[in-house]
């Protein structure tokens, strides 16, 4: 039988893994060693050669479109239909198992799948229900509490709460909600793997059947396994059936969603007669890369070992570039976009790398200021995500009364009591009576068309509205942000959610902070209150003391509000290009595992950012972040850029971090540090060797200064030259000012 088809596109190692005897089998198989190559062959070598019926085949991916791409692979390299073969993800395989044996697993027959928003919908009944208060036991938080018991493989009855009042209150929740979801006939994603399980535990001999039937078993991604995946898997298996298991260790990343690395550390263990074979021929990146992250990634421990190489040449070395602060970062990554366009590339080749979602706001900002096209992948743009538009909502409110919109999005969020009931009542009284809701909230109260409890509901969220109001007249914008934040719940709100996600969350609500922040500098500038030049005889009054924001020229914090609001909403509507067009992508570095790009840009680079600092306080997450920088580094096909800043504001407050150990970790001599002449210095913020700028005068960056009224501080930052030229600095007690040089009178220390 010819079966060099299957063979002749393979190399040694992918040849080795294809043409294994029938027997347990680890592929370890590296970034971009075509794993999926070897998967789809292994599946023909078995049914041409092994003489494996299709019938007889599990295969099982973590993503549906990773299965539908293996099948029509397998139906192509075979030129024939394997209909027989179970090819799906863990949850479309045991939905369908428990469609066929609906009966034995105790479910009815028609029953229905929850999708992620309708089982929150169903918790926040459950907890209603309970009369408990939605706002000290969030829905989001028992659902996540929830869905990771069962991925755990346990039910209310089987977790110890050790008098714990939380775990107590959590195991009530859970307990009601499986109640009420039997008696539905409904299915969540985590129930549909765990029921699957309980249904082999429960009725052996369904278990047998398919043991019987399926003899081999091939698992995607096997470092991304849970507890209730990997259980799934070895019961089904049992002891006649061989599993092909291929994964990386160095690519596990989902650790805070509950993949187990444990899992493919210990294949060798759990599965007798194991045979490992290393997929470590890269045909992604150049050799720089790779040898960059084969650096990188060594630094972690209990590593099951490989090493990636290439035939390719060694390519372009690593481009570092350390800014000056967040926006000189995002605008050296939009110039170096647009240089490679004009040589030929593409947008859509280049991808912008970040640990953190609220990283992403002054990048979306530079590239809607410079009009490149850009998406946001897997994701929402900063101003449209949900936590940030509730906080606007809030803001919209605040500055009119009138606006039913926002009205409609936060009178019960966070929740408050006020059901869709007591909504619906003020609606209906505000259509009638042609009014806004929140003069329809009033007068319904008045009228006493609301019970009571919900009547006490409305009075104290419209109070809330009328004392965060009065109490932020006379604020800063950002710190009427960052007020109506924390009195509306919002942030504990959020908080409550430990989850990545959740953490996520509060880092945007942070980091609007900073775009108010960022937005005042540039409105005043506008307005001219501080200019940006001082060349006619007008701007005269601006010397000495004068240079810097009068009280009485603040203007009202109300219009800054509006403008706010008005700047937030435009960069809502415009920028992200369709999903069609060519348009730069930009995406947190979990949402980029199995892709790549020709250019990369690995941004915020930084202790405590990257490394997250929450990972360098909890045992076993900083080898976690290596893993994602090694998955981030491996992205890059021809260049790789990776960007750290010596200051940066981000969530709502400034810090000059130190360069990740990431970088610290890659060879020196694959890195060319980039140095921009002009109107960048890269000068250290605490260095005395720091280079002047051409401002006619002897101040450079990192520079310590003293001013007559704000103290000493330290020279950050400048734009223009000689007589027009502004300086940032950060004084100790006044925080960071930007100043005309011409009439600043600062001296140095």
């Amino acid at each position: 039988m010819d079966v060099s088809y299957i063979l002749d596109e393979l190399n040694d190692a992918q040849r080795q893994a294809v043409c294994a005897p029938k027997r347990n089998m680890l592929v370890l198989a590296g970034a971009g060693s075509g794993k999926t190559r070897v998967l789809v062959h292994r599946i023909a070598w078995l049914i041409k050669t092994e003489e494996i019926s299709p019938f007889s085949i599990l295969a099982v991916t973590f993503t549906n479109k990773a299965a539908s791409e293996m099948r029509n692979r397998i139906e192509e390299l075979l030129q024939m239909p394997v209909g027989g073969t179970w090819v799906g993800t863990f949850h479309s395989l045991a939905h369908r198992l428990l469609r066929l044996h609906w009966q034995d697993a105790n479910l009815p027959q028609s029953f229905q799948i929850l999708d992620s928003d309708d089982q929150y919908r169903t918790v926040r009944r459950v907890i209603r229900d309970l009369e408990l208060d939605e706002a000290r036991w969030p829905p989001k938080q028992a659902q996540w509490f929830i869905n990771g018991k069962k991925d755990e493989g346990l039910r209310p009855e089987h977790v110890e709460h050790y008098g714990d009042p939380f775990q107590q209150q959590m195991l009530r929740i859970y307990q009601a909600y499986e109640a009420m979801c039997q008696r539905a006939g409904l299915v969540d994603f985590a129930e549909l793997l765990f029921r699957a399980h309980e249904l082999w535990l429960h009725k052996p001999q369904v278990l047998q059947h398919y043991q019987q039937r399926f003899k081999q078993i091939l698992v995607d991604e096997f470092q991304d396994t849970n507890a209730i995946q990997y259980a799934w898997i070895r019961m089904l298996a049992g002891k006649d059936t061989n599993v092909f298991a291929v994964g990386d260790d160095d690519q596990s990343i989902y650790g805070w969603r509950g993949a187990r690395i444990e899992n493919i550390q210990q294949f060798s263990n759990d599965y007798s007669n194991t045979q490992t074979v290393r997929l470590e021929q890269n045909y992604r990146s150049s050799g720089t890369i790779l040898k960059a992250a084969n650096a990188l990634i060594s630094n972690n421990l209990e590593r099951l070992g490989k090493n990636l190489w290439t035939a390719d040449d060694d390519g372009e070395a690593i481009q570092l570039y350390r800014a000056i602060n967040e926006h000189d970062e995002a605008r050296f990554i939009v110039n170096r976009i647009q240089t490679w366009v004009e040589q030929g590339g593409r947008h859509d080749e280049a991808a912008i790398l970040y640990r953190s979602n609220a990283q992403s706001r002054v990048i979306e900002e530079a590239l809607i200021q410079s009009g490149m096209p850009y998406r946001v992948y897997g994701g929402l743009r900063f101003f449209d995500r949900a936590e940030i538009k509730d906080a606007l909502a809030y803001m919209r409110l605040i500055a009119n009364r009138n606006d039913d919109a926002a009205f409609g999005r936060i009178v019960n969020t966070p929740t408050r009591g006020i059901g869709d009931k007591t909504v619906s009542v003020i609606r209906d009284y505000a259509r009638t009576g042609d009014l806004s809701l929140m003069q329809a909230s009033h007068a319904v109260i008045e009228d006493k068309r609301l019970s009571a409890r919900a009547s006490n509901a409305v009075k104290a969220f419209l109070s809330l509205i009328e004392t965060v109001t009065n109490d932020t007249s006379d604020l800063e914008l950002h710190e009427l942000i960052e007020h109506v934040i924390h009195t509306s719940t919002l942030y504990d709100y959020y908080d409550k959610d430990k989850s990545e996600k959740g953490q996520g969350r509060i880092e945007n609500l942070q980091e609007l902070l900073s775009a108010a922040q960022f937005f005042e500098k540039e409105h005043i500038e506008n307005e001219h209150i501080i200019p940006k030049s001082a060349n006619t005889e007008n701007d005269k009054h601006y010397h000495a003391d004068n240079h810097y924001l009068d009280d009485e020229n603040q203007g009202n914090s109300q219009d800054k509000l509006s403008a706010f609001l008005s700047h937030a909403a435009l960069e809502s509507g415009e920028g992200q290009a369709g999903d069609q067009k060519n348009s730069v992508q930009l995406m947190t570095l979990h949402s980029a595992k199995g892709l790549e790009f020709p250019v990369i840009f690995l941004c915020g680079v930084e202790e405590g950012l990257f490394p997250h600092q929450r990972s360098v306080e909890e045992p076993g997450r900083l080898e976690e972040e290596r893993r994602l920088c090694y998955v981030g580094v491996t992205r890059a096909k021809e260049q790789l850029y990776i960007t750290h800043a010596e200051v940066r504001r981000l969530y709502g407050s400034e810090s000059y971090p130190r360069a990740s150990r990431f970088i610290k970790e890659i060879p020196p001599e694959l890195i060319h540090d980039i140095k921009i002449s002009g109107t960048t210095t890269h000068a250290s913020v605490a260095s005395n060797d720091s280079e002047p700028f051409n401002t006619g005068t002897e101040f450079a960056l990192g520079q310590r200064v003293c001013h007559a009224k704000f103290g000493e501080g330290v020279v950050l930052n400048y734009e223009g030259e000689g007589n027009n030229t502004r300086v940032q600095v950060n004084f100790s007690n006044a925080g960071s000012k930007w100043l005309v040089v011409a009439y600043a009178n600062l001296s140095i220390v």
